[in-house]
């Protein structure tokens, strides 16, 4: 099957190998869909193991798995972490995050533990950032909760319903735009460092702009995810490489939610 995600295709490619070998489900006489019959009498080979392909509700289950290890993440560090140790356990999640996210974005590594260890990071992070909105506006967390996955839901709904396409054209698009955000906001985190206020997380007319076009892209990005587990199904890929999808989706939720804070931080007022 063809697919406009290269990173796809070359799992895809994989996944034909694997299928050449005699290692993915296959019919009685080389027909998809049934395990491929050998004779396993003395002096034959045993029949290789068949390997489970990917499905939509393989990622559903670990999207869920993951959603729930941050949120027991995050509830333990908002309660075990001290107010005096906010900041640095903020931080570190943030680089331990960054980091592992890089490795599994370009490694496309179908590793449970890591993926998993991904999501105890990233629970810590949430955590930390939700106390720390939450101490200055009560409420604020739920609201950005509940706003996060019903923007998650409406997404799933357009796209289900076809009214939003990822075509080759949207995928580049979208992943050149995030690019872009990602370089934008890591050099205004390296100017904050040294006290350089560039206007785009203050709480400015143009931080609000900058907020709003963020939750656009972040809501935008669910669609390439849902493209990436349709592929991933038609293409056979192995069921392992259903938590990298779940990976997918759960980066694109706690890059929604983080700026969906923000910006709800703008509207509270100094009460």
């Amino acid at each position: 099957m063809k697919t406009s995600n290269p990173v796809l295709a070359r799992l895809g490619q994989a996944a034909e190998r694997e299928r050449s070998a005699g290692y993915a489900p296959t019919g009685p006489y080389g027909q998809p869909g049934y395990p491929q019959q050998y004779p396993t009498e003395a002096g034959y080979p045993a029949a290789p193991p068949a390997v489970n392909t990917m499905s939509v509700d393989d990622v559903v289950v670990k999207t869920v798995t993951l959603l729930g290890i941050l949120g027991v993440s995050a509830a333990a560090a908002w309660v075990l972490v001290p107010d005096a140790l906010l900041g640095a356990a903020w931080i570190g999640a943030a680089v331990v995050g960054l980091v592992l996210g890089l490795v599994i974005s370009f490694s496309r590594m179908a590793n449970p533990a890591l993926v998993v260890a991904y999501a105890v990071v990233e629970g810590v992070f949430v955590g930390m950032v939700s106390k720390f909105f939450d101490s200055l506006y009560d409420g604020i967390v739920l609201q950005a909760v509940t706003a996060t996955f019903g923007v998650f839901f409406v997404m799933a709904m357009l796209y289900k319903a076809k009214v939003i396409r990822a075509t080759p054209k949207f995928v580049k698009g979208m992943i050149a735009v995030m690019a872009g955000l990602f370089a934008v906001m890591l050099i205004n985190l390296v100017l904050a460092l040294f006290d350089i206020n560039t206007g785009l997380r203050d709480g400015s007319p143009l931080a609000i702009g900058f907020s709003l076009v963020c939750i656009v892209v972040a809501s935008l990005s669910f669609v390439l995810s849902f493209k990436e587990i349709e592929d991933g199904v038609r293409m056979g890929l192995p069921q392992r490489y259903s938590w990298v999808a779940a990976f997918g989706i759960l980066v694109s939720l706690v890059w929604l939610y983080i700026e969906i804070l923000r910006l709800l931080s703008y509207f509270q007022g100094d009460d």
